[in-house]
């Protein structure tokens, strides 16, 4: 069984350049590195809510969850926008669970 690690904070810089050239496994590790590191949340929560209709699940799962993990961290979020985004994506069986998660945080923490 592997074992999970938190990622490194990374620079807003190097997020970008990931986003856009990186492989799966690097965005979603620079996904989770901006969301639990970084104070923009709301730069943050622009990338989480653009990768939440990627195509691959394992990115909008994380970008679901991510969503919920702002919520947690800096009690705040674009509520409105968040929340229709995620309800938008509950009808896809593969990350359904990962959206409820994230809509029950931001239930809790907001």
């Amino acid at each position: 069984m592997a074992e999970y690690k938190n990622p490194l904070p990374i620079s807003k810089k190097e997020a970008e350049k990931i986003f856009s050239i990186g492989s799966n496994d690097q965005i979603c590790n620079a996904l989770l590195a901006i969301t639990l590191y970084d104070k923009d949340w709301r730069w943050a929560q622009m990338h989480c809510l653009h990768f939440l209709n990627h195509v691959d699940s394992d990115i909008s799962g994380l970008a679901a969850t991510c969503l919920g993990h702002i919520a947690r961290i800096h009690h705040k979020l674009d509520q409105k926008l968040v929340i229709n985004a995620l309800k938008n994506r509950l009808s896809d069986i593969k990350i359904s669970g990962r959206v409820q998660d994230a809509l029950d945080d931001i239930e809790i923490f907001l």
